[in-house]
């Protein structure tokens, strides 16, 4: 009886190439900033980026920032940093003072308007001066050690925090949604149709009147405990009638009302403590 033979084992595939990169090289240049690379970061500790800067100026100064970092590996990469961070006090300037003039200009003008101290302004100007001589050819990429770059950097981080000003506070932001939506609203046509149209006994067209007069008041002087109390009364009428308004341009309409009404009464909820 003929047997099938044994299937033989499968050739063994030759084992892959797998060459483990070799880790970065210090740079011998930066001999002396820092004792290994993770030490760079405290170096760098005190480049914060505010809270309330735009996508595009966070991007600007992290990078420069980690350009710092990593200069433990590139020398030039510290020079770098100080032209990089250079594009977010441009963009800055330029909005804070509505100009498009050229940094040195923008600079300047911070310094008359005393948006930037005489000092803060020589130190961002030696940035300013060190990049054009980057642009031209004058100075060369190797100008400075990472302690100086962070120095240059830190000025730049240092103007930024003062054009942005403080991050606004939730009250602050409570206020101005208040404002935009007021003048929204203020602008809005009563919905066509619904005039003398009652909703849990209470007619629309006098709950728009009631509540805009409590919130105008609020936006201008202000109201004392019977206002508030009146404010109130026109919430809880909103939070039934609203539910039960089937048209859309009506039901957006007292939405928007209800939510100016809430904005208003919250600033006279006491404060958790």
């Amino acid at each position: 009886m003929n047997s099938v033979p044994p299937t033989p084992d499968p050739l063994p595939l030759p084992a892959p190439d797998l060459q483990v990169p070799d880790p970065p090289t210090p740079d011998p240049r930066s001999w002396g900033t820092a004792a290994d690379f993770a030490a760079m970061r405290a170096l760098v500790a005190g480049l914060v980026v505010p809270g309330n800067a735009s996508m595009y100026v966070m991007s600007a100064l992290e990078t420069s920032r980690e350009l710092i970092r990593y200069s433990y590996y590139r020398y030039e990469f510290a020079t770098v940093a100080v032209a990089h961070s250079l594009f977010a006090l441009e963009h800055v300037l330029a909005e804070r003072l509505g100009s498009d003039a050229p940094l040195g200009e923008l600079i300047r003008k911070a310094a008359e308007e005393g948006l930037v101290t005489a000092g803060l302004a020589a130190e961002l100007d030696h940035g300013r001066l060190l990049r054009d001589g980057l642009t031209r050819g004058a100075r060369s990429s190797a100008a400075l050690t990472a302690p100086m770059a962070v120095a240059r950097v830190r000025a730049v981080f240092d103007a930024v925090s003062l054009l942005l000003g403080p991050p606004p506070t939730e009250e602050a932001e409570r206020g101005d949604r208040l404002a935009r939506l007021w003048e929204e609203h203020r602008r809005a046509l009563f919905p066509d149709g619904f005039r003398g149209v009652s909703i849990e006994g209470v007619e629309l067209i006098l709950l728009d009147a009631d509540t805009a007069i409590l919130v105008e008041r609020e936006l201008t002087e202000g109201m004392d405990s019977n206002r508030i109390a009146g404010l109130w009364a026109c919430i809880a009428a909103l939070d039934k009638a609203v539910p039960r308004i089937d048209e859309e341009y009506c039901a957006a309409y007292f939405a928007r009302l209800r939510t100016l009404a809430g904005l208003a009464a919250a600033r006279h909820i006491p404060a958790a403590t």
